[in-house]
């Protein structure tokens, strides 16, 4: 048995929405059966341009029954029938979400009309209710309002079974079939055509621009699980209606794919990407020369127009090392910004600075030693490639960090031989070096140090 529903209400989505009017019309597959249509009280003012849209006003549904109070006979006509309807998942989540504020649990196989048509008339120009009908010449009455639309989607129907679409119908109902759940404008194809290995997915808009970017395992598992639960909230509601296309980047492993992520994020700033969009490093060890002539450290955050020496997430750890810096080659604390107040040099008195603070040091004696400092840190850190599988067998992947920050990555030819870091470039595409990226390089080598290989010049 088949459930043909439509719905109108107060807006698009199900959390903070209600609905106005409900119409089922049964149907076995050869005719209706039974018909069911209410107007709703929602407990809310409906917008003027619903009203102006669907003519539900507010005085039309002041003395309508209450979803709960037909939730129970709803739910007996829908639980055991495939849930119909012309972009079903729109009105499949308003009625999932009111009926288990109620306690009843709605859980039925679903029928898109809107896909089903695409697959039994390709290529028609648009798959909306009005607009399919009447290129198929099924007339519309009463046209948003949940009956009108209800009996138009119910002669849609029977068109579809009249041209053949049984088997169709069959095939896109059968067991938990996830394109019921795919977004009503994205085409089943292309999820289909996914590959089953690591990479980075974009969802594009109906223009073609990227609103989100995310990293996979398993890229046709990972896409999919996006349309397994139909949340009913506004954030989630628009997602789904926005994505039009999908494409994708194949990786070697899922490292690449999620430091392609991190790349593709912060190049195209999708609209619906949240967590990574602050993945920079806050803040930067700098040198820089005062106008006495002394090199000086300083800690600051991050500036776009300069180079640091070194990054760092924590303020604490870049403090942490220009201490340890300041210490071992007998710096100053005050040039560095460790001692900021008014007192006397503690170096001084500690014997540790030789009074570049007070210039009692000429700047070239005591530059030397921040150059060496500098110079030290920067050999600590360090340099290797991270080698993994392919994309194929005839390639392996390789991650190059150079002195502490990463190079960049790509694929080698399993049958080249590289001896140094500069051939080895020319086969890898250059990166930002974020902490946040560099960090997932260094967690993966501890947990797979085999992978490490130390490079030379």
């Amino acid at each position: 048995m088949y459930a043909i529903v439509d719905i109108e209400t107060t807006g698009g989505y199900a959390d903070n929405n209600a609905i106005t009017e409900v119409a089922i019309v049964l149907h076995d597959g050869n005719g209706a059966v039974k018909r069911y249509e209410t107007l709703i009280h929602p407990r809310q003012t409906i917008p003027r341009y619903v009203q102006a849209l669907t003519g539900i006003t507010d005085e039309m549904v002041a003395d309508a029954p209450l979803f709960e109070e037909v939730a129970p006979f709803i739910y007996e006509w829908l639980k055991d029938c495939v849930f119909v309807a012309h972009n079903v998942n729109f009105d499949y989540s308003f009625l999932k979400h009111q009926l288990e504020a109620c306690g009843l649990h709605l859980d039925c196989k679903k029928l898109c009309t809107i896909r089903l048509s695409r697959k039994i008339f390709p290529g028609i120009p648009s798959y909306s209710l009005g607009n399919l009908c009447q290129h198929l010449g099924i007339s519309v009455e009463n046209r948003h309002r949940a009956g009108g639309d209800a009996d138009a989607t119910v002669r849609l129907f029977e068109t579809i079974l009249k041209a053949g679409g049984l088997e169709t119908i069959r095939e896109m109902i059968r067991g938990r079939n996830h394109e019921q759940y795919l977004p009503v404008n994205l085409p089943a194809g292309q999820v289909q055509q996914l590959p089953q290995c690591p990479g980075v997915y974009y969802f594009h808009d109906q223009k073609g621009k990227v609103i989100y970017v995310g990293k996979a395992k398993n890229l046709r598992h990972r896409v999919v699980s996006h349309f397994s639960n139909n949340k009913p909230g506004r954030q989630k509601q628009e997602f789904l209606r926005n994505i039009y296309s999908i494409s994708y980047e194949v990786t070697g492993t899922e490292l690449m794919a999620f430091l392609l992520e991190c790349v593709e994020i912060k190049r195209l700033w999708p609209a619906y990407n949240r967590s990574l969009k602050r993945f920079e490093p806050v803040f930067g060890l700098y040198v820089y020369e005062d106008r006495n002539g002394y090199s000086r450290l300083v800690l600051e955050k991050r500036r776009r127009q300069l180079q640091p020496v070194y990054t760092f997430s924590q303020l604490a750890d870049g403090q942490q090392l220009l201490r340890r810096l300041v210490r071992e080659w007998e710096l100053c604390p005050k040039l560095s910004f460790i001692q900021t107040d008014n007192d006397p040099c503690e170096g001084v008195r500690l014997q540790s600075c030789h009074g570049a603070c007070q210039q009692k040091e000429a700047p070239e004696m005591y530059n030397e030693r921040v150059e060496a400092a500098v110079g030290s840190l920067l050999r600590s850190l360090p340099s290797f490639t991270l080698l993994d599988a392919g994309r194929h067998p005839d390639e392996k992947s390789c991650i190059l960090i150079e002195q502490g920050r990463l190079y960049g990555m790509g694929y080698l030819p399993t049958d080249v031989a590289i001896s140094g870091t500069l051939e080895l470039k020319e086969y890898l595409t250059r990166y930002p070096d974020y902490d946040y990226m560099r960090g997932l390089v260094y967690q993966h080598v501890e947990q797979w140090p085999g992978k490490k290989f130390v490079v030379t010049e």
